[in-house]
């Protein structure tokens, strides 16, 4: 084979290859891959008219045909790469570096981070293949580097190509995963409703978080790539430690014992002040306290070292559990089983704990133990053994630097104090008097609350403050820390300009 045909069937293999290894990365994380993104972009550029005629003449085939369309032109490219790295390395990197931003344009808009590694992948897997295959290909880079052998090239590309095709078997074997789950846990009808929104809870402030999180805007933080695939016909929870009997539940003897709905707000102790990591839902599930009075807590333990599917771990206080008839093992969010990214079949939820020390997703064990005894995930990389909760409270309109109106206006945001409840929230314009709002009526000290308050603004840069008091009555701290180790502390401030 000549140099030229080494070239353009060694860079047809790495284009191939690295597609193939990021459309398996895409289908293990359940995202759309670039390919079949740029496939579904070029559908929508193609005019309605010759649109239609094309359906006319191929019928059904449509669809493969254009994937395979997208297949082919990814080859030519690649082929193309390969030659014109005859000429330059950098010019074959280019034309990788462009098939790559072709693949994140056709991902806009990015909805998630996640939609990003697989392209990196597929280009780390360019780069590398390139590498490989290609690079021994160019003699103007170094003089003294020989052209890569036909044996050597043939091992390289068998080599890349196996790669490639397992990669992609493989995304797709775990992406089947994932498919037949989604369809068990679509099939499932748990007796469960969606719960009833308290009247007054919603201020109807345009901008502010709605008072119900809806699962899909629902915050994600867990150390899972991509989230565990677990059936409901196959989970188990071991319940053992100190305790007088180890109890063993599968999915149906916990739904069996009847499900009990909460409204509570739960956060991330990454939330900065103001963040957005923190929610408020309808969850459904089996009081913890009741496994625990069954299995029978022994004297002397003071810990629940909960274990995820994935080897995860967390330390929870005992007598938060037993004390708190409103820490779940959690079945449903919202009127639906848990969403497979938010733990499903099983995951816990405990009221004014962060959930890095409680709110274990895809839970398979519960150890009752001592603190002593263990070290959970992220106490072992300098975060705090026990973490309740801080009082916070949010300005979410307006947001941080932008243009509002003169004359009359509203701020709002939300406040929470899970497990002790809102009483009050303050708001200070400007360096002036701190003015109470007005808050959205809940049912409960679980959840957040809405506040709004009425201001007239003159033309001009402005900054806003706000700070919340608990039912406790304890005044939200001015002091600023950081989340590490237990949750940020400080006054959410909001500058902005009215004109």
């Amino acid at each position: 084979m000549s140099q030229r045909g080494r070239a353009a069937l060694g860079g047809s293999l790495v284009a191939l290859s690295g597609a193939a290894v990021a459309e398996g990365c895409a289908a293990a994380l359940g995202t759309v891959g670039p390919t079949r993104a740029v496939s579904e972009m070029v559908r929508d550029q193609v005019p309605g008219p010759l649109a239609l005629t094309l359906i006319h003449l191929v019928g059904h085939w449509d669809k493969p045909l254009l994937v395979a369309g997208t297949v082919a032109g990814l080859a030519s490219v690649g082929a193309l790469a390969g030659i014109t790295s005859l000429r330059s390395r950098r010019l074959g990197y280019a034309v990788f570096g462009l098939l790559a931003l072709v693949g994140l344009l056709a991902q806009v808009p990015l909805t998630s981070v996640v939609k990003l590694l697989p392209i990196a992948i597929g280009s780390i897997t360019w780069i590398v293949g390139h590498r490989m295959l290609l690079g021994g290909s160019v003699p103007s880079v170094d003089a003294t580097q020989e052209p890569t052998s036909r044996r050597t090239f043939l091992k390289r590309a068998a080599f890349i190509g196996v790669v490639g095709t397992a990669a992609g078997v493989g995304g797709w074997w775990k992406g089947s995963t994932r498919r037949k789950l989604e369809s068990a846990r679509g099939l499932l009808r748990l007796p469960v409703d969606a719960g009833v929104e308290p009247q007054g809870a919603n201020l109807g402030l345009k901008g502010m978080a709605k008072w119900r999180t809806p699962n899909e805007s629902f915050y994600r933080i867990d150390t899972a790539l991509s989230p565990p695939y677990v059936a409901p016909n196959t989970w188990r929870l071991r319940v053992h430690g100190l305790v007088d009997r180890e109890i063993t539940l599968t999915y149906e003897d916990l739904i069996n014992r009847g499900l009990q709905g909460r409204w509570i707000t739960i956060s991330c102790v990454s939330n900065e002040v103001g963040g957005p990591l923190v929610g408020n839902a309808y969850w459904s599930g089996v009081p913890v306290r009741e496994i625990l009075a069954e299995a029978g807590v022994q004297p002397g333990a003071d810990a629940v070292k909960q274990t995820s599917v994935d080897g995860w771990t967390c330390g929870t206080p005992l007598q938060a559990l037993l004390d708190e008839p409103d820490a779940l093992l959690v079945v449903a969010m919202n009127g639906v089983p848990l969403p497979v990214e938010h733990g499903f079949p099983v995951r816990m939820v405990v009221p004014g704990l962060y959930g890095f020390v409680s709110a274990t997703k895809w839970l398979v064990d519960l150890e009752v133990t001592k603190f002593e005894d263990f070290s959970a995930y992220w106490t072992e990389r300098g975060w705090a053994e026990k973490a309740t909760m801080k009082l916070t409270s949010r300005i979410d309109v307006p947001a941080d630097g932008a243009t509002v109106g003169i004359g009359p206006t509203r701020f709002g945001g939300v406040a929470w104090s899970p497990g002790v409840g809102i009483e009050a929230v303050e708001v200070q314009l400007d360096g002036g008097a701190w003015e109470q709002a007005i808050l959205g009526n809940v049912e409960g000290i679980d959840t957040w609350v809405q506040w709004s308050i009425a201001a007239t603004l003159d033309a001009g840069d402005h900054v806003v403050l706000v700070r919340a008091r608990d039912k406790s009555g304890a005044t939200q701290t001015a002091v600023v820390r950081d989340v590490v180790p237990d949750g940020a502390t400080g006054w959410h401030k909001v500058e902005f300009t009215a004109s």
